[in-house]
């Protein structure tokens, strides 16, 4: 016997203690590595200028813009820039990769080349010095490298490159003083040998170290530190010259080309994440051990005491008082077995709910797999994006299945309006929302705005590819037998008495839902740094034991609530699990308002809009997801109760 119980157990410690090499192991090289010969040109394209925390540690905006947008006036190569392909994925995030006039040639260094010069009206000057007081850095790609800056974790004393580099500085000794327009860039390019051969040359680290040079006439000597910085002027009919120069370096690192992500994926305070994230497992398990072992213990009671007394006779008995007393005191949820099974109200909404949240469930599981086992690495960007998009397409068939079966269990008639609504209500109200958001980017003239072809090609994906499967899983879902219940209904529902107060709707979801907001709570907020912040996020080893976290809690505290309304003959408990468990969603987007007062200094109205609609978006998608968690396992647990009691 201990060595059948040693083995899982040991298996398990196993994998726990595995998955931080699996999280830092994520990153292995997405794409075949690019060798260069000395003298070859190497690619420096340009990316959506996007805002990043300014000197306040808030973020201003959430409007990134394309990197040659009119009013920034940056240089522009010959014949003017181009588009560089990108993945549905990366479009959808907001990246605009475009070409650029830099030219950087493998271990030639440059030194104070001239770009272009551009002069700044008063119109574009306002513009920019905005950007600058918001915090916007420019983002550059090298060989799928992003451009950053070098900087020092005062806590830990590492020292990590921060991708993009900032449009420009203000004054540190005067807040309310000018800004200065960063228009000389220091380019650092970091290689390495592969097996030290001349030919064979890879870029390993892309550094930018921006400054402001007011250079007067054709003196452009940008290693002068007595330059003065630039200022661009806002007054009136003023205007400002610009000119842009750059210098290019390049150094020999020892670092491999399959590591060279390193120095870009840095944890701020790992070892507060880390005691925060074991404490949550700590707690989350210790909780769920302990309710299940109470409830099992508690109906193995139940059931054995229900057996024992179908067994008696009760017409040989003299019917005493006190055994008719004790019959009724220990009739609890068995009370309720003639309308526990009974068609919930609207069965068609709840199947649809319940069809999109295995979907959800399933595609959410594989896109943490596959991330843990670094098949989505940063190099390859929009990776995550766009195999989220296949997977949630792909597995519409089992979206179709599930929602088709749980609707003819429950008796639904309607199944034409089951079969097109499965494919169409949530994908529509998602697809109507982020359209709608978008909208707002549009007006603002944002690089995010996704492109009206972009939009034609999901909407194809959506009709051509998801709705067809969505159908057959139907199909398939309508044509298997319907889940039969272990018990009849009866023809006359059963009146439910009042229940206590932490029974009712509201204080039972708000009860509920807190706990598996509990088990994410910690990686919730590295997931919306990296979001809102523009920061790279490659932690998938703790989200993938938070999602385990999140299942085991949402599916014992919903079981749990199920077994108290059983017990106070409340057989409405459908709706209720599915509420109670997608209530955590609410949980989540009340974390967000906390955060957008805390974190983000959003000033205009269309930046607070699309926030808020964001967030609301994710809530809304987590609560299908939770929801459906809780129904399922609650259903499982009313199956395996009732069938395990004798009924006559």
């Amino acid at each position: 016997m201990k060595s059948k119980t040693f083995a899982p157990s040991w298996a398990l410690c196993s994998a726990l203690l595995a998955l931080p090499q699996l999280a830092a192991a994520f990153y292995l090289p997405g794409v075949a590595p690019t060798s260069y010969k000395q003298g070859d040109k190497v690619p420096l394209y340009v990316n959506s200028i996007k805002p990043v925390a300014a000197q306040d540690a808030l973020l201003h905006s959430v409007m990134s813009y394309d990197y040659y947008n009119e009013r920034f006036q940056f240089c522009q190569p010959e014949g003017g820039p181009s588009y560089v392909s990108e993945s549905l994925g990366s479009i959808l995030f907001g990246d605009r990769i475009m070409t650029s006039p830099f030219e950087l040639n493998m271990m030639k260094n440059e030194t104070c080349k001239k770009l272009c010069s551009s002069k700044y009206d008063t119109q574009s000057a306002h513009f920019v010095n905005k950007r600058i007081m918001q915090g916007y850095a420019l983002n550059w790609l090298v060989d799928g490298l992003p451009a950053g800056q070098h900087l020092l974790d005062d806590l830990t004393g590492t020292t990590f490159y921060s991708p993009g580099f900032a449009m420009g500085t203000i004054s540190t000794t005067d807040p309310d003083g000018p800004t200065f327009f960063n228009n000389h860039y220091d380019i650092v390019i970091e290689y390495h040998k592969v097996n030290g051969k001349e030919d064979q040359l890879r870029v390993v680290g892309v550094i930018v170290q921006p400054a402001s040079k007011a250079y007067k006439g054709d003196n452009l000597d940008c290693n002068d530190n007595g330059t003065p910085p630039i200022v661009l002027q806002e007054n009136e009919g003023s205007e400002t010259q610009v000119t842009f120069t750059y210098s290019v370096y390049w150094t020999e690192s020892p670092t491999a080309w399959a590591t060279r992500w390193d120095k870009y994926l840095h944890v701020f305070d790992p070892k507060i994440h880390w005691f925060s994230l074991v404490n949550s497992a700590v707690v989350v398990i210790f909780l769920t051990v302990t309710v299940t072992s109470v409830l099992f213990r508690a109906l193995k009671k139940d059931i054995a005491r229900y057996n024992r007394l179908d067994q008696i006779n009760l017409e040989d008995l003299s019917g005493t008082s006190a055994l008719e007393d004790g019959v009724q005191e220990d009739s609890g949820w068995k009370l309720v077995h003639g309308d526990v099974f009974r068609t919930p109200s609207h069965p068609l909404l709840l199947s649809v709910f319940l069809g999109n949240g295995a979907q959800l469930f399933v595609m959410t599981g594989f896109t943490i797999c596959f991330a843990l086992l670094g098949f989505l690495s940063p190099s390859n960007r929009g990776s995550l994006g766009t195999i989220m998009i296949i997977l949630y397409t792909l597995l519409s068939f089992i979206g179709g299945y599930v929602s088709a079966r749980v609707y003819k269990s429950m008796g639904g008639e309607k199944w034409k309006l089951n079969i097109g609504l499965t494919p169409l209500l949530i994908p529509g109200i998602v697809f109507s929302t982020f359209f709608f958001l978008n909208l707002f980017l549009w007006a603002n003239g944002a690089a995010g705005a996704v492109p009206f072809t972009t939009m034609l090609v999901i909407i194809g994906i959506w009709f051509v590819i998801s709705i067809p499967l969505s159908f057959s899983g139907s199909w398939l879902g309508f044509r298997a037998s319907a889940v039969e219940p272990p018990v009849r209904t009866n023809q006359i529902p059963r009146q439910i008495p009042p229940a206590t107060t932490y029974l009712k709707p509201i204080p039972s979801m708000l009860l509920v839902g807190i706990l598996p907001f509990g088990a994410i709570f910690v990686e919730l907020y590295f997931i919306m740094s990296s979001i809102w912040f523009s920061k790279i996020y490659y932690m998938f080893g703790f989200l993938f034991l938070c999602y385990g976290l999140m299942i085991i809690t949402c599916a014992a505290v919903t079981v749990l609530m199920v077994y108290f309304l059983l017990c106070a003959e409340n057989y409405h408990w459908q709706w209720r699990s599915f509420l109670a468990a997608g209530m955590s969603a609410g949980y989540i987007f009340a974390n967000a308002l906390i955060y957008l007062l805390s974190k983000l200094s959003l000033g205009g109205l269309s930046g607070t809009v699309l926030y808020i609609g964001y967030s609301a978006l994710l809530s809304f998608l987590f609560f299908i997801l939770t929801g459906s968690i809780g129904f399922f396992s609650s259903w499982w647990f009313v199956q395996k109760i009732y069938s395990s009691i004798k009924i006559d």
